[in-house]
């Protein structure tokens, strides 16, 4: 009988292992997740055609080319003309520049800048 108890003791042992087993062993399985990669491996996108981008896009076109400009046929004439004309003069008369340049003129200006700074004044 002692050996009819520990051939039960060991199969009740290996049930309490397997069963110990068995329910830790269960995977549980994200139904969702599932779904969505097996969605994601049969997603196909749609073929774009050669010609898709045809109504977006301008054909390139290069500027045209510049023409380089032309000299003048009498050069010699155009110089001489050039020396021989007098420097227009200003609408103001001469007499009037001079006086408003000396008080506000660029020489009045200068003057300013080079004269000495004050000497500070040392209180006692």
């Amino acid at each position: 009988m002692s050996s009819i108890l520990r051939q039960s003791a060991a199969i009740a042992r290996k049930a309490v292992v397997q069963r110990t087993f068995a329910s830790s062993a269960v995977s549980r399985k994200d139904i969702v997740q599932d779904l969505y990669l097996r969605e994601i491996k049969a997603y196909k996108p749609a073929p774009v055609a050669k010609d898709s981008a045809a109504g977006s896009v301008k054909k390139f076109t290069p500027p045209p080319r510049p023409t380089p400009p032309a000299l003048p046929s009498d050069l010699a004439a155009e110089l001489s003309a050039y020396d021989a004309a007098e420097p227009t003069s200003s609408s103001v008369p001469a007499a009037q520049t001079s006086t408003t340049e000396g008080v506000n003129g660029a020489d009045a200006f200068l003057a300013f800048l080079e004269q000495d700074l004050p000497k500070p004044v040392a209180h006692h």
